[in-house]
């Protein structure tokens, strides 16, 4: 039997989630084979069903102290709706939708899109194809490590050492060509970009640290 095409079951999800309010069961092979691998794909729709399964649960709450204490209500007013869902409820966007996917300038620093901290430098990023900004490693002490178990597997998430604002994961030993081999998979939506390294991104509420939990 000839199984159906990748654009014909998107379609068939993109239907079903227009009169389903529930998904009865997790994809969880799906979201480690669009994080894991690099993939070719054609540009797809934002579809919410498809959305929340790149998404870490938030069952995996984290307990650590961060210098920038605001509440989520705090961080509700200042942050878009989609900055929110990612940065503040560990979401994941879309792959290939977001804006520093294929960004490549040749100085500048990346920094968190909620408190300004600085988080990666230019000279950090590289062409992973994977559909997500990659870092093979970070500015010293701007990101915090923690262990995320959901999905049925473990995984490494990465969110910003000053808020605790989510980034992404970390991957390791894919065999990519960097100083590191390793992967830091980070939502474009989570960042902003300022090309003068030496004027900084302004931080808020507290300096960067360096933390593993």
């Amino acid at each position: 039997m000839r199984l159906p095409s990748i654009p014909t079951l998107l379609r068939t999800f993109y239907a079903f989630t227009n009169t389903t309010t529930r998904l009865s069961s997790p994809a969880s092979s799906a979201t480690l084979l669009l994080h894991q691998r690099p993939l070719l794909y054609k540009s797809m729709p934002t579809i919410p069903l498809l959305s929340s399964l790149f998404s870490t649960s938030q069952s995996s709450k984290m307990t650590t102290e961060y210098p920038n204490k605001r509440t989520n209500d705090e961080w509700r007013a200042i942050l878009s709706p989609e900055q929110f869902r990612v940065l503040r409820k560990q979401g994941t966007e879309m792959p290939g939708s977001g804006e520093y996917d294929k960004h490549h300038p040749e100085q500048g620093v990346y920094s968190c899109a909620a408190c300004h901290a600085p988080l990666y430098k230019a000279s950090h990023k590289f062409k992973s194809g994977c559909g997500w900004p990659a870092y093979f490693d970070s500015i010293p002490g701007a990101v915090t490590r923690h262990e995320d178990a959901t999905l049925g597997m473990v995984r490494t998430e990465i969110v910003c050492s000053n808020c605790g604002g989510h980034l992404g994961h970390v991957f390791k030993g894919e065999g990519y060509q960097t100083p590191t081999d390793e992967r830091h998979c980070v939502n474009s939506v989570s960042l902003r970009f300022a090309e003068d390294e030496g004027s900084g991104a302004g931080r808020e509420d507290g300096g960067g640290r360096e933390s593993k939990a």
